[in-house]
């Protein structure tokens, strides 16, 4: 026999032969672009995704013919390629509500007293520190706690008609624009509304407010489920929710619950993933000592157990209750422990955001003309 053994292929042959090809106009390579996706092999046979952003873009066959070139040149000129290069393109979905939004994330817990807003807030500040234009919407109707931790308590969001329609202008900091009901009644008072009015309320802050263009608004929900649930799901095309939780038993028990909720087929909304809350304590004089008062990675655990993606762990810091009681979130200063900590958990979730964004990507079928 004088047939040749075939090198077994793997992904890293694959990935590092398409490190080579450069999107044109970049230094940077298609696949730290993270547009190589779905790579499946068999045999000699090599499929995979190419990702764009836009379905006009003028390089997806210049693009496509470059992998299929790069494949063959460091892999093996035996290897299956051709027209196994499937086109993607992350579109804009047509949204009749925030059509100028391109990612909705809710930020939600089983129960209360897990730290939530405090990460919704610092989440926001983190994605905006990334460079991306941001939201966030505190739809704790019966708890709004934004305002504090924006300091700007005394604050009133102004307002501005466009097109003849009376609209609302979110206030501004650290690069996050916001909104909370807690801004419209007062703060000395209860707020007594039956679901209905809360929903309602919800309703005003999303759709008559002028948020402009935004790559992420994030919606900081109750805790638990109910009526507010719903209404956000119902009204607005959720990329996927964020779960906080404690380490610890009580709250991990919630969890299950909340997850399962956004899973069920009623709601349908993609879990992204876990952060775990106060994951360990750290005094200030000793940096380098971890205390688990509230047990140890549980947040972690649940997320292996349930199948999701733990997101990041926040350790509970003294500055971090100092900031949000000053209005001075955290991940504001990016080079404290917890401005560290918040800024890998909007790295993990812009990354699930991108991978959920190319799973409802259609893909395109591209007429490849080879010389």
């Amino acid at each position: 026999m004088n047939d040749i053994p075939r090198k077994l292929i793997v992904p890293k042959n694959v990935t590092d032969a398409l490190r080579t090809v450069k999107y044109p106009g970049s230094d940077e390579d298609v696949v730290s672009m993270d547009m190589v996706q779905e790579i499946r092999i068999a045999g000699q046979r090599v499929n995979f995704s190419l990702v764009f952003q836009k379905s006009d873009d003028p390089n997806i066959e210049s693009l496509v013919l470059e992998c299929e070139k790069a494949i063959k040149t460091f892999v093996g000129e035996q290897v299956e390629i051709e027209d196994n290069i499937a086109v993607k393109y992350i579109h804009n979905m047509e949204r009749p509500v925030l059509p100028e939004v391109k990612n909705i994330v809710a930020v939600a817990s089983g129960k209360g007293g897990v730290g939530k807003s405090t990460v919704a807030v610092n989440l926001a500040v983190a994605l905006a520190k990334s460079g991306a234009r941001v939201g966030l919407i505190d739809a704790d109707i019966f708890g709004p706690s934004i305002p504090k931790m924006f300091g700007s308590e005394d604050s009133r969001p102004a307002g501005v008609k466009i097109d003849g329609r009376d609209m609302i202008v979110p206030l501004e900091k650290y690069g996050v624009k916001f909104l909370s009901i807690g801004f419209f009644v007062d703060s000395d008072s209860a707020v007594i509304w039956r679901g209905p009015m809360a929903s309602n309320a919800l309703k005003q802050l999303i759709m008559d407010a002028n948020w402009g263009e935004l790559d992420y608004m994030l919606i900081d929900l109750p805790p638990g489920t109910s009526d507010i649930h719903l209404t956000l799901v119902q009204t607005l095309p959720v990329t996927g929710a964020v779960i906080v939780t404690t380490p610890q038993d009580v709250a991990l028990a919630d969890v299950v619950r909340g997850a399962s909720m956004f899973r069920s087929k009623s709601i349908d909304v993609p879990v992204l993933g876990l952060v775990e809350n106060m994951a360990w304590f750290t005094p200030a004089e000793l940096p380098d000592n971890k205390y688990y008062i509230f047990g140890k990675d549980g947040g972690k655990m649940l997320a292996e157990k349930l199948g999701l993606k733990l997101l990041g762990q926040i350790p509970i810091v003294q500055s971090i209750r100092e900031g949000g009681d000053k209005g001075v979130p955290i991940a504001a200063n990016a080079d404290s422990v917890n401005g560290m900590a918040f800024a890998d958990v909007a790295k993990s979730v812009m990354h699930q955001v991108h991978l959920r964004n190319i799973e409802r990507a259609p893909t395109k079928k591209v007429k490849i003309t080879r010389k």
